[in-house]
Parts: C-alpha cells; sequence; structure tokens
C-alpha cells in the first residue's frame, strides 16, 4: 500500500520507430531513460538484450523538440510530459578508420602539390648561368609603363570629348557628370569630429587642418594641436591647399560658367557650353598633393614647388618623390600633360579596337579617365566597372601586346 502511495505518476507515451512500428509504453516518471530504452528495444527487437552494446548503439529522441534524451536522467528530469512521441532510432556508426595505405598515398599527394622551398629552389637551380638583376632598370621600366598609360589617356580625352559633343544628349549627361565631381570627399570634413574638438576649446580653422593631416582621427588630431600649440607657424594654411586657390578656383569656375551674350545657334551654344563644362572637369582634375607627404618632404630641406612636382609625378607616393627627387627627376612635371603621338601603331592600335571605338562614346569613359589621371590609384576601381573594365582591359592588352614586339 506504501508503495501505491508514493509512487510517481505513471506517463503514457507514444514510441515509433524508423521502420515504422509503433506503440504505447507507460512508464513512472522517476524512470530512467535508460531503462525506457530497455524496454523499447525488448518491444521492437526481440533477443537484442543478450549484446550489452545494442542498448549503447540506440537513442530516444523527443519528437517535438528534437532534443537527444540522456541516458542517466529521469523521464521528468527530461521534462516529459504525458501523451508526447518518442523516437527511437539506431546511431550512426562512425566511419571507419582509413587504412596506413591511404593515409601515406594522401600524404605523398600533398606534398607532389606543395611549392618548392628555398633550399629545393637552389638545388634545382644551381647549374644555371647566374645574372645580376638591375633593380633600377625594372623600376624604371614600370615607371615608363604608368607614364606611357598617362599619355594614352591624355589622348583619349581629348578623342572622346570631340566624339561626345556630337551627342545631342552631352550637355544634360556631363552636367550631372559636373555635379557628381563636385562630391570631393578630400575636402570634406567630418563635422562631428570637428564639433568635438572645438568643443574643446581648439580654433576651428586649426581643428579642420588637424584633421586634414590625420585623417579626420579626433584622437589624432587632438594630439598634433597639443603637440603644435606654441608653434608659430601652426595656424598657416596647408601646403598646396590655400584658401586664396580655393577662392580663386570657385570665382573661375562660377565666371566659366555664366553664359556671355551669343547670338549663335542653339547648336553652337551648346557646343559652347559643352567646353565649358570640359574645362571644369579639366580645372577639377588638378592635382592636390598629400600635406603630410608635403610637410615630410620638407623637413628634409626640399623646396615646397619641388615637393609638389615629386608628388604629382610619383602619384603622391612618399617614397618614390623622395628617390625622384634625389635622382635624375624624370619624367618631368611637365611630361605628364602631354599626350601619345598620334601616329605611332600604339594609338593607332587601340582606337581600331572596336570596344575601345565604343567605349569613348560613353561619358562614363571619360570621367573614368579623367579621374584616373587625377587619382591612378582609382584604376582598380574602373578596370571591375562592367562599362569601363572592358576598355580599359583591351588598352592593356595592346599595350603589352605591342611592348613585347
Amino acid at each position: 500500500q506504501e508503495e501505491k502511495i508514493f509512487t510517481g505518476k505513471v506517463l503514457r507515451l507514444h514510441v515509433c520507430t524508423m521502420e515504422g512500428a509503433e506503440w504505447l509504453e507507460e512508464v513512472p516518471e522517476d524512470t530512467t531513460v535508460e531503462k525506457l530504452k530497455e524496454r523499447c528495444l525488448k518491444h521492437c527487437v526481440p533477443g537484442s538484450l543478450e549484446d550489452p552494446k545494442t542498448v549503447t548503439h540506440h537513442k530516444l529522441i523527443h519528437a517535438t523538440s528534437e532534443k537527444v534524451l540522456t541516458d542517466t536522467k529521469t523521464v521528468l528530469e527530461e521534462n516529459i510530459q504525458d501523451g508526447d512521441v518518442l523516437l527511437l532510432i539506431k546511431k550512426r556508426a562512425p566511419p571507419p578508420l582509413p587504412k596506413m595505405a591511404d593515409v601515406s598515398a594522401e600524404e605523398k599527394r600533398k606534398q607532389e602539390q606543395k611549392a618548392p622551398d628555398k633550399d629545393a629552389i637552389l638545388k634545382a637551380t644551381a647549374n644555371l648561368p647566374s645574372r645580376n638583376v638591375d633593380r633600377t632598370v625594372a623600376h624604371h621600366n614600370m615607371r615608363d609603363f604608368q607614364t606611357e598609360l598617362r599619355k594614352i589617356l591624355v589622348s583619349l580625352i581629348e578623342v572622346a570629348q570631340k566624339l561626345l559633343a556630337l551627342n545631342p544628349d552631352a550637355v544634360e549627361l556631363f552636367k550631372k557628370a559636373n555635379a557628381m565631381l563636385d562630391e570631393d570627399e578630400e575636402d570634406r570634413v567630418d563635422e562631428i569630429a570637428l564639433r568635438q574638438l572645438t568643443e574643446m576649446g581648439f580654433p576651428e580653422s586649426r581643428a579642420v587642418k588637424a584633421l586634414r593631416l590625420n585623417h579626420m582621427s579626433v584622437t589624432q588630431a587632438m594630439e598634433w594641436l597639443i603637440e603644435h600649440a606654441d608653434d608659430p607657424t601652426v595656424d598657416a594654411p596647408l601646403p598646396g591647399q590655400t584658401p586664396s586657390e580655393a577662392t580663386d578656383e570657385a570665382g573661375a569656375s562660377s565666371a566659366e560658367a555664366t553664359p556671355g551674350p551669343s547670338s549663335e545657334a542653339g547648336e553652337e551654344e551648346a557646343k559652347d557650353e559643352l567646353t565649358e563644362i570640359f574645362k571644369k572637369i579639366r580645372r577639377k582634375r588638378e592635382f592636390r598633393p598629400d600635406p603630410r607627404a608635403v610637410i615630410a618632404l620638407m623637413e628634409m630641406g626640399f623646396d615646397e614647388k619641388e615637393v609638389v612636382d615629386a608628388l604629382r609625378v610619383n602619384n603622391n607616393q612618399q617614397n618614390a618623390a623622395c628617390e625622384w627627387l634625389l635622382g635624375d627627376r624624370k619624367p618631368s612635371p611637365e611630361d605628364l600633360d602631354k599626350g601619345i603621338d598620334t601616329n605611332s601603331p600604339l594609338f593607332q592600335a587601340i582606337l581600331e579596337n572596336p570596344v575601345v571605338q565604343l567605349g569613348l562614346t560613353n561619358p562614363k569613359t571619360l570621367l573614368a579617365f579623367e579621374d584616373m589621371l587625377e587619382n591612378p590609384l582609382n584604376s582598380t576601381q574602373w578596370m571591375n566597372d562592367p562599362e569601363t573594365g572592358p576598355v580599359m582591359l583591351q588598352i592593356s592588352r595592346i599595350f603589352q601586346t605591342l611592348n613585347r614586339t
């Protein structure tokens, strides 16, 4: 009678197997999962308990929660309720261990695919005649390639402008393009960062200079301001970015943008307007030296003008500009604005390419050329563009092909 009084609640559970067998098990809630599993195996696989591994090779899963039940816990601890459905399945056998022969073959295959190390390369090339590679010549060849590519772009810009001037929608297209070029990220100052510095008590003009010198980092700009607080030249404008020049440029742009009286036909007026837009785009392409590189090179004793020239020739790369200043200073800044010989086989081959011909009628191609002249590092961006990428690829292939012959 005491056993009947203190026995736990009996649960009626539905048990299913993967083979489709179903039955009802009535178990007290203090029954362990392992005991429940033994009862299920006795029901569906008679004589299976003779092998002790049979219980461990099966598992019970709660159908609703998809939880695997732990053998050592009771039905109550697993929070199984009356009427729940359990699934009895056999555990998947672990994959067999690979044979030693298979392991050796796999290791051998990996070793065959492995790149040779330094010792193997030296051993394989020991009998080859030694040749001294002139790194200076290689560096100059790369620089010559950049210079030649720039000349090609300058000449292609002139051709594209003539072709696009024939497009009746060219004026509207380039007005939009001109507006896009107005969004110059380098000249913008982070307003939040500027406000943080001015709230600390630093003058606004000095804070703007510090942020531009330190790539809009508030922490570095604050350190620079504290370090140069007593510097008499702290308020001097950055080299190449004087406010007066910016004002003059803006004034010149507005002056040229104002149409003068003309008695020409509408077609001529559109052509003149397009010419003015081209001029403004070209003006925006004017080189802006990196202020930090200018200051660093001027501290070495070089004049500001020659430092700016060096950075312009070497795409704002400080180390290359330093080598240019200490070397023969070729190519000269004047060479950068010269185009390629229009009668040369290289330029003729580029113009005869159908992909290039089609691309030159696209205003986006002209903008890409202009942007690459100002920021050569943006070449990768335009190479990946679906509209300008094929044009740049054809130009590169033609240049490399003729350069080998």
